[in-house]
């Protein structure tokens, strides 16, 4: 459930950035700050942000996801009490499948709250660590060791992609009982 999740996010976060840039953010931002101003004031949206670790539980996850929750709450992104899951399946359902307005808040909110809070991927998944994708290819080269038949690097060039054509169950459950293994033994390996 949490895959699907991150999934979800995941998309949601590629279509926010395939948006181009408001000129005027950009330049409030240049702008905001001054030489004079205190140190705070100059520290990253991104600082903020706590970063996910390979055996991150699903418990963990939803911990580290509170503070994007609250933001997500603040701006009217959720309802109190509610779940992002809930929310984003309510702005997904519009009328007759158009997105109406829980979509257009629960968008304004994810821009705003999304680059400050919600929680990065590991280290050797990030699109910013220029190793990830040799960690991505040591992942299937190990699920392949263990016998996971259809198992490839997604079209990111970071992500798995288990099933193949196919679409076969047993090369997806033996693939999604294994990754977390692979991924901690490779990480361990490249710390030593």
């Amino acid at each position: 459930m949490r895959r699907l999740l991150v999934v979800a996010v995941a998309l949601s976060a590629l279509t926010a950035c395939a948006q181009p840039a408001d000129k005027a953010s950009t330049a409030k931002v240049a702008t905001l700050v001054s030489p004079s101003a205190p140190a705070s004031a100059t520290v990253s949206p991104k600082a903020q942000r706590p970063r996910e670790r390979l055996d991150t539980t699903p418990e963990e996850f939803e911990a580290l996801l509170g503070p994007y929750n609250k933001c997500m709450s603040d701006h009217g992104g959720i309802a109190k009490g509610s779940t992002i899951q809930q929310e984003r399946k309510k702005a997904e359902a519009g009328p007759a499948g158009v997105p109406g307005r829980q979509t257009e808040k629960f968008d304004e909110a994810n821009k705003i709250c999304e680059p400050q809070y919600y929680p990065l991927p590991p280290w050797e998944k990030d699109p910013a660590n220029p190793e990830a994708k040799d960690f991505a290819r040591e992942t299937v080269k190990c699920l392949k060791e263990k016998g996971v038949q259809y198992v490839e690097i997604g079209e990111d060039g970071l992500s798995i992609a288990l099933g193949g054509d196919q679409n076969d169950p047993k090369s997806i459950s033996m693939g999604l009982d294994l990754i977390p293994g692979c991924e901690r033994d490779i990480a361990a390996r490249r710390q030593k």
